[in-house]
């Protein structure tokens, strides 16, 4: 089970999935993947079931898609508590999606502290937990059959998931109580993402074991199956530690981009100024950016560079200023001391060759190009 943490805009609805409800104020998704492996455990705990309750017949593949759905329900309250605890903390939470591997809640942004980074993390094993004790007391106040497989198959299945995903590595819960650990004691939240990340990619190795360590507790030799849920187990946690430590690396980067140590000088001219005036004018002032404003001084446009290197030189001398420039609609003015992923999130929100930026008073600082931005990024690699 595992949380995924989106930090630009709403979480898109994941190819393949349809809404089955709403919990917790979240749409909870199915997947197409759950369906496999649904069938799997109805294949898989038929024996068990006929041996349960003789006679069922086929009927014992229904029982068996029956506990499928029981086990998820329980998957379901895992991740329903990782969406309560993040909206406690103001976190939104797109939706619950339901799949092969378990499921994913959807949060968007990230806690602000490490403390709340723990607790949306540790409610989720917790709740699996809860989950096995009470299956485990129902299990003992019931005669066996069926009923009593059930509540066994849901105390034994959700305790493993608990301990699973209490190992300190990304993607599981267990990393991300790592990385609040490590953020909480460094003040450093990407070295906290980078620290569990490594983790997880150590727990994807140590997963390639499993089958000789299940086969050393429970006696038997490891099958070809067990190699590949083992492999496929590893390549996932593997990928999953990848992505975060990718992501923790470009994010630790970001805090050294700022709008301010970025911008170009600006000249201001008016809209009807002729291209090839301005430009001299421009070259002169040493601008590396032109905006227009009215004839009472108030920016109205910013001029492409690409729209006005497109225009031929001859013509410059007939054609406006403001025909090569962008009408400064909402969010292509921006604070000069906007940074860091604020910044990241605000031109991601608009995208725009250029930006205005403004002092506090409403002045005019400079203009911000994403082409400046991309270049700043690449150099603090």
């Amino acid at each position: 089970m595992s949380d995924d943490r989106a930090g630009r805009g709403r979480t898109p609805r994941p190819p393949g999935t349809f809404k089955v409800g709403t919990v917790a104020g979240s749409d909870v998704l199915v997947s197409g993947s759950w369906f496999l492996i649904a069938g799997l455990i109805a294949v898989i705990t038929a024996p068990a079931i006929e041996k349960a309750e003789p006679g069922l017949g086929d009927l014992k593949y229904v029982a068996g898609l029956a506990l499928a759905v029981l086990l998820y329900l329980s998957v379901l309250a895992h991740e329903a508590s990782h969406a309560l605890m993040a909206r406690r903390y103001g976190l939104p939470v797109s939706h619950i999606t339901l799949q092969f591997f378990g499921g994913v809640t959807s949060i968007e942004g990230e806690p602000e502290k490490p403390r709340q980074e723990f607790w949306v993390s540790v409610v989720g094993p917790l709740t699996s937990l809860g989950v096995a004790l009470v299956a485990f007391l129902a299990y003992l106040a019931v005669p066996g059959g069926l009923i009593g497989l059930a509540f066994s198959g849901l105390a034994w299945t959700n305790l493993l998931v608990g301990i699973v995903n209490l190992v300190p590595g990304l993607p599981l819960d267990g990393g991300r109580i790592l990385k609040a650990a490590v953020w909480g004691a460094s003040g450093d939240i990407h070295r906290g993402t980078i620290v569990a990340a490594w983790g997880g990619r150590v727990v994807a190795l140590l997963a390639l074991g499993w089958p000789f360590l299940a086969a050393k507790v429970l006696g038997g030799q490891p099958t070809v199956i067990d190699f590949v849920f083992a492999g496929v187990i590893s390549m996932f946690l593997w990928s999953g530690a990848t992505a975060a430590l990718e992501s923790g690396r470009v994010r630790s980067r970001l805090p050294y981009l700022v709008a301010r140590d970025l911008a170009r000088r600006t000249l201001t001219v008016p809209g009807e100024t002729p291209l090839a005036e301005a430009v001299r004018r421009a070259q002169e002032a040493q601008a590396g950016s032109i905006v227009t404003v009215t004839a009472s001084g108030i920016p109205v446009g910013v001029v492409n560079e690409s729209a006005l290197m497109s225009v031929p030189v001859d013509r410059r001398a007939w054609v406006p200023i403001s025909s090569v420039a962008r009408t400064l609609d909402d969010g292509l003015r921006l604070p000069a001391g906007i940074g860091g992923e604020d910044l990241i999130r605000a031109i991601s929100a608009r995208p725009a060759g250029e930006y205005l930026l403004l002092e506090i008073d409403g002045s005019i600082f400079g203009v911000l190009s994403t082409a400046d931005v991309d270049r700043a990024f690449r150099a603090t690699a």
